[in-house]
């Protein structure tokens, strides 16, 4: 069964590799003008650009990890959904880029959109594993 919280340990993996290729491009292992649709032109620029977005997926994960520890935030939802939104418009601009390697992000950010689509539409796991397990003892 595709849980809640199954879901969401896919989407922190992946993100987490999607860290590694920010530090692998941070570290100059990867050239970056591969990425950013190929319009980064200097190492100052990467720096800043590829830092916000380690950032952003740090504060994705956490928002991820409180949501899968069933804290109940709106907070937690809105950033949740605000997330959605950019990875949909990031799809987008991804298959626009200059770099052909980009374009195939396309298809990694209508992934991540997806289930990010997906964890805020599925209900609570625990709860209705629990209920639908005193429903059967109940009956018996």
């Amino acid at each position: 069964m595709i849980t809640q919280r199954n879901t969401i340990r896919v989407l922190i993996g992946l993100l987490v590799l999607v860290i590694a290729f920010h530090c692998l491009i941070v570290f100059k292992i990867i050239p970056f003008d591969i990425v950013w649709g190929g319009r980064l032109s200097s190492d100052q620029e990467m720096y800043v650009l590829e830092s916000i977005s380690i950032i952003l997926n740090l504060f994705l994960i956490w928002m991820l990890s409180l949501k899968s520890k069933n804290i109940k935030h709106k907070f937690i939802d809105i950033a949740l959904w605000i997330f959605f939104a950019f990875f949909s418009l990031n799809t987008i601009g991804n298959l626009f880029a200059q770099t052909s390697f980009e374009k195939y992000f396309s298809i990694l950010t209508l992934i991540f959109a997806l289930l990010l689509f997906k964890i805020l539409l599925q209900k609570n796991d625990e709860r209705t594993i629990t209920r639908k397990a005193n429903n059967q003892f109940d009956e018996k």
